[in-house]
């Protein structure tokens, strides 16, 4: 039998030129949002390759095609960085999101390519837009009621919330952390019981844990449930002055007041 050996060219990522890079800033906002879900594709191989790359060594395993690969998707992530980098900068809400402690050039595109304020009378119309509001559920077969691209950087955007939150010059970080302390106050006084009585009538509900069933049946949730719900608040708050300051620079005047301070009686309002 004759050994039949074949050869691969393995070429590199050119460099971005000048020109592409101006041109970033002229990209429109479907071509921004694929790139940013893109972003965070290539970011997660990326890190499944060096984690191969690292058991290979450890086995004293050749690992030099998983070394270049690794490279190279290293090289596209910096790329689209800069695209995105580029862009964001050219966008007036971008421009505003880049001020805030945990918001990057990456979240921030993502956050100006998917969220339109001509479509958002309120802030509400985006929460519900971004899978968080509590309400909306997808029922199957029907199309799912959310923008799934939108809510998985809202997702990363509270994550980064909760690591800037030691940072001094931090906003929504401390946000989390004081909406925590209030869940946990009211998660040990029983107040979210009902919400543990749910997760408990939910299909699957008989495979979790004992230990968690049986906090649960306290009437009481988890410890995860408390970052979670604290982390969706703080970024419900974001997504509030995010509405306000995109509406101030849409129509140039004052946004509406909020529904619970308009017409519930509220008087508390946290101001961007």
């Amino acid at each position: 039998m004759s050994d039949t050996r074949t050869t691969i060219d393995v070429v590199g990522i050119e460099k971005l030129s000048k020109d592409i890079r101006d041109a970033a800033k002229l990209m429109g906002k479907r071509e921004i949002g694929f790139i940013v879900s893109c972003y965070y594709d290539i970011q997660a191989y990326r890190i499944a390759s060096a984690n191969q790359q690292r058991k290979l060594l450890e086995g004293e395993e050749p690992s030099a095609f998983m070394g270049h690969f690794n490279a190279q998707l290293l090289a596209f992530e910096k790329q689209m960085a800069t695209v995105l980098d580029k862009w964001s900068a050219h966008q007036p809400m971008g421009v505003w999101a880049r001020e805030i402690v945990g918001i990057g050039p990456i979240i921030a595109s993502g956050l100006c390519a998917h969220i339109d304020i001509e479509k958002a009378p309120s802030v509400g119309h985006i929460w519900r837009f971004a899978g968080l509001d509590p309400t909306s559920k997808w029922e199957k077969g029907k199309k799912r009621p959310w923008n799934a691209a939108l809510k998985r950087i809202l997702w990363l955007a509270g994550e980064s919330f909760v690591k800037v939150s030691g940072n001094a010059r931090d906003t929504y970080g401390k946000l989390y952390l004081q909406r925590k302390e209030y869940e946990i106050r009211r998660n040990e006084a029983g107040e979210l019981a009902d919400f543990a009585k749910q997760r408990l009538s939910q299909p699957g509900a008989k495979k979790l844990d004992k230990g968690l069933i049986a906090l649960l049946e306290t009437g009481k949730l988890p410890a995860i449930a408390m970052h979670e719900r604290s982390k969706r608040w703080a970024v419900k708050m974001f997504l509030s002055h995010w509405w306000e300051e995109a509406y101030r620079q849409r129509y140039g005047s004052v946004p509406p007041a909020p529904y619970p301070i308009a017409h519930l009686g509220h008087i508390h309002k946290i101001e961007p």
